[in-house]
């Protein structure tokens, strides 16, 4: 509803097929979402989390291939292996067995390599600020009947768990949709890729701050891995801006 308030001009000039489009889109967020949170729920280790969906990015030229018929660009098929590996690094700390988080964060890797790709075609007719805001209200119009017919609602919520709660929807999630997209009107294609790239890192930092997480060797290494991967696979974007510093 708060980005609706700020993209209610684009919303009114959407035709059928814009709504259409966002519309599947908005879907597949949602299931992105869902995946993506169970995962946060079994999780013991975010910064772990963080990484292997950060596949996501490696596996867009993928899904791009097998899905779109396009011809992904050759370092495409490095990145893909050396994420792999990294990943099974990562589930190698327990030995060989996948914790249902990993899973869960894998899927959400593939769902939002799926989403990616649609968003570039859809967001060809409509603007940003309008798809997003029909992405975010998708998630809350498909969860909410989801959550009341599997999950069991405490008759009542704590006020701090109500905060967090206002926090997660107004700061983590309008906030950051709208502090994006008016950064990547600000900059370019080049710039943004590297900084978002970064996500995992942060998460990871900020996981051994709030939490007090640390990694073994092996989990360190997978995330090398894994964030090589990411530089790898947009790697025409990282020589573009190592270019643009240098000079």
């Amino acid at each position: 509803m708060v980005l609706a308030a700020f993209s209610w001009p684009q919303l009114r000039v959407l035709d059928r097929a814009g709504w259409r489009g966002s519309f599947v889109v908005g879907a597949l967020f949602a299931l992105a979402m869902a995946l993506w949170i169970s995962g946060l729920q079994h999780a013991t280790h975010l910064g772990e989390g963080a990484f292997i969906s950060a596949l996501g990015v490696v596996l867009v030229p993928v899904v791009a291939r097998v899905f779109f018929r396009e011809h992904p660009p050759r370092i495409a098929w490095v990145a893909m292996p050396l994420a792999l590996t990294g990943f099974a690094c990562l589930s190698l700390e327990h030995g060989f067995r996948f914790e249902p988080s990993q899973w869960f964060f894998l899927a959400a890797a593939l769902v939002f390599a799926v989403l990616i790709n649609l968003n570039g075609r859809v967001v060809r007719n409509v603007s940003p600020l309008a798809l997003s805001t029909v992405q975010v209200m998708m998630v809350g119009i498909l969860m909410l009947p989801l959550s009341a017919l599997l999950e069991t609602w405490p008759e009542t919520v704590a006020t701090p768990v109500l905060g967090w709660v206002l926090a997660s929807a107004l700061i983590a999630t309008t906030l950051r949709f709208f502090t994006q997209l008016y950064g990547q009107s600000l900059t370019t294609p080049s710039h943004a890729a590297v900084i978002l790239m970064l996500e995992p890192m942060w998460t990871a930092m900020l996981a051994a701050w709030w939490y007090g997480e640390r990694m073994s060797n092996l989990q360190f290494v997978g995330c090398a891995l894994i964030f090589s991967a990411l530089v790898l696979s947009r790697w025409p974007w990282v020589r573009a801006l190592l270019r643009t510093v240098l000079r």
